[in-house]
């Protein structure tokens, strides 16, 4: 729908700001009903009422408003500026937690703990993997191109260091009502996109049937993408069940910090993401995933990782709340600028000012004036038309 505006009457700004506030919402639910989404004609824009400034004071209200919004969007870029600092301050903590620097201190105190190394053969022959002392059959096999690790630390697998697999979902079709609605939680990447680190909620269940064509993973499984949104994580705060879109990754906590691992995959997401094929539902598979290299240091040092790092991000994020916050408050100002401008509160008023409503009644009556001037043009016309076909 196109809107003409007549310039001596209304100030194309003014409208513009008028149509933008809740005032201007509210009106055309008060002209319409509460149900209206849109305009969908322009007899429903005829029918609104709006408050009609006079023209000068219009020009005095936009100015004001835009004095107002200019100095609350350079406090709006500042507050997404700092947003934006506060991710890459995340990124720098995860990346310094998995590097050994949160725990430079802790390691100077304690400088006789096992090597890690020492206990990935040990772990590795209970579980009857072939383990040799060389660190290249323990490790990652590119080690030599990975970065070098603080004393006592050593490159290692997921596969190594826990079991990995995928969840499970074999019945087709998958949106098969019987498989819904009963009291087993039922997972999904959304669920595990929007968690932050423990997932304590769902959306969808599991009923019997559900169940039996599935697993149900235990509380504490560290739950990884691999389609769609890759290399999400969250960690289950209580049973459930997932599709084989996701992974389930556990290890025995007596040698392995789940939490350290979470840690871990958030800072190889983008290089995780990178092994996905370049197609239109990107995913990658689960041998992929089994050969990410990971840092590994001994659980004591894992456990000082986790909480220090847990501080530093729980500091980060109170701060994240303050900033949205005040976004969220901004979003409000701006509304109540408006609400006052249109309600006559925002400028002082100017008794010079010719009232809106003479202004109408004025222009109403120029127009009145020169109807019949164009109504005897036309007569003119039709006569001058009448006498040709003759």
């Amino acid at each position: 729908m196109k809107l003409t505006l007549h310039q001596d009457i209304i100030d194309n700004k003014y409208f513009a700001y008028l149509f933008s506030s809740f005032l201007y919402k509210h009106m055309l639910k008060e002209t319409r009903g509460s149900a209206m989404q849109n305009i969908s004609s322009v007899q429903a824009l005829k029918q609104i009422l709006f408050p009609l400034a006079p023209l000068i004071e219009q020009r005095r209200i936009v100015a004001r408003i835009e004095e107002l919004f200019s100095h609350l969007d350079a406090g709006v870029e500042a507050l997404q500026r700092a947003q934006a600092q506060l991710r890459r301050y995340r990124q720098a903590v995860l990346k310094a937690a998995v590097e050994g620097r949160l725990t430079e201190e802790w390691r100077k105190a304690h400088p006789h703990v096992e090597p890690a190394k020492e206990l990935l053969v040990k772990k590795s022959k209970e579980r009857g993997i072939k383990a040799e002392r060389d660190q290249n059959d323990l490790c990652f096999p590119n080690v030599i191109d990975l970065p070098q690790l603080p004393e006592g630390w050593t490159w290692s697998t997921l596969s190594r260091i826990g079991e990995l697999k995928r969840g499970i979902s074999k019945h087709r079709p998958r949106d098969d009502p019987q498989l819904y609605g009963g009291p087993y939680p039922f997972i999904q990447t959304g669920d595990v996109r929007h968690a932050s680190g423990i997932l304590g909620s769902y959306t969808q269940t599991y009923s019997e049937e559900g169940l039996k064509q599935s697993r149900l993973w235990p509380k504490g499984t560290l739950l990884i993408t691999i389609a769609a949104n890759i290399a999400d994580t969250a960690i289950l705060g209580f049973d459930a069940c997932f599709p084989d879109s996701i992974v389930g990754f556990l290890t025995d906590p007596k040698k392995c910090n789940i939490q350290f691992v979470e840690l871990f995959v958030r800072t190889a997401k983008e290089d995780i993401e990178r092994y996905a094929p370049a197609t239109a539902q990107k995913n990658i598979n689960l041998s992929i995933l089994s050969e990410v290299a990971i840092p590994y240091p001994l659980l004591e040092e894992q456990d000082a990782i986790v909480n220090e790092a847990e501080y530093i991000l729980s500091i980060a994020d109170e701060a994240e709340k303050v900033i949205e916050q005040s976004l969220k408050r901004a979003d409000r100002l701006r509304q109540s600028i408006l609400k006052r401008a249109f309600e006559g509160r925002l400028v002082p008023l100017d008794p010079s000012d010719e009232p809106a409503s003479l202004l109408l009644e004025r222009i109403k009556n120029e127009r009145a004036k020169a109807a019949p001037k164009r109504g005897k043009k036309n007569s003119s016309n039709s006569a001058r038309q009448k006498r040709l076909t003759q």
